[in-house]
């Protein structure tokens, strides 16, 4: 482990809404594919309709149907609008992709929603209610043979906004940093990085300097070809590559464990300099969470 400096702060996070699904295919690079395009457009609240992302990988010994599969975790910040999520994602992007099944994996979550029940209207009245894998699921007539989709989906209180700052002497070293924190991450489940590749290369701050109509703009003090205009800035004279990851979790505890297993990976990374994280004040969120654990 490198000698480096872990910033006495936390990250601001914030509750959120969230379902938890698994999808599963004949194959697995099948059920990777409609994850991915389920997951897709959806790396901020700032821009995008839903954060989401491919949670882990589950082999076929461990799923209902007994095929290769993928979770994903769907977030929005109000229940109704999850719900929207979840209709137009897994209708336009799992129904239409090849060998499919949906399952949902909070069955134990007060809060449900009849997604099976919904997306059975596409076939036109053929639709199927029936007990299968002992779950209650739809059967979805459709051209390549029937799609299967669990009646209902858990909705649960989640985190959103873990995030960690990366700082080193170098770009090359920050992204290598970065890569390594996105690996520990998603070895932890039911936790996602819902940004291209886990990685945030343009760390934002809430509001704007300037601009009353920006909900959000580049994180000035942490952007190293600025650190030499902006008198307050966050980075050395040395300091010349910085990326931010942020994290989804279903929970507060597994937002923390994810938190640690990223500074420990971090840390084997030579020449990071520093780890911190962004915290504004209790403008965005009541969750912190802190990096020295």
């Amino acid at each position: 482990m490198n000698s480096i400096i872990i910033d006495d702060t936390y990250a601001e996070a914030f509750e959120t809404k969230a379902s938890y699904l698994l999808i599963t295919a004949a194959t697995k690079e099948l059920a990777y594919i409609a994850a991915t395009e389920a997951t897709g457009f959806a790396t901020s609240f700032i821009g995008c309709p839903a954060e989401a992302g491919i949670d882990q990988y589950v082999e076929a010994s461990k799923t209902p149907d007994g095929r290769p599969g993928y979770s994903i975790i769907i977030c929005q910040n109000s229940t109704k609008k999850l719900e929207e999520q979840l209709l137009e994602r897994i209708g336009q992007c799992v129904l239409t992709a090849a060998t499919t099944a949906v399952f949902n994996l909070l069955p134990d979550s007060q809060t449900q929603t009849n997604l099976g029940f919904k997306l059975g209207f596409f076939a036109d009245g053929y639709q199927e209610k029936i007990e299968k894998y002992d779950r209650t699921l739809y059967k979805i007539p459709v051209m390549s043979g029937d799609f299967l989709i669990e009646e209902n989906i858990g909705i649960t209180n989640a985190v959103a906004g873990g995030n960690l700052y990366i700082i080193a002497k170098t770009q090359q070293t920050a992204l290598i940093a970065a890569q390594a924190a996105v690996g520990a991450i998603n070895d932890t489940p039911g936790v996602i990085t819902p940004f291209p590749g886990g990685i945030v290369a343009s760390g934002s701050k809430v509001g704007s300097n300037k601009y009353d109509f920006m909900h959000a703009t580049t994180n000035e003090k942490y952007c190293p070809t600025l650190k030499n205009q902006v008198s307050d800035s966050e980075l050395s004279e040395d300091s010349n590559g910085v990326y931010e990851i942020v994290f989804d979790a279903i929970d507060e505890e597994k937002i923390n464990l994810a938190t640690q297993a990223a500074i420990n990976a971090i840390k084997t990374i030579p020449d990071v300099q520093k780890v911190s994280a962004g915290n504004f004040g209790g403008k965005l969120g009541k969750y912190k969470i802190h990096l020295k654990g």
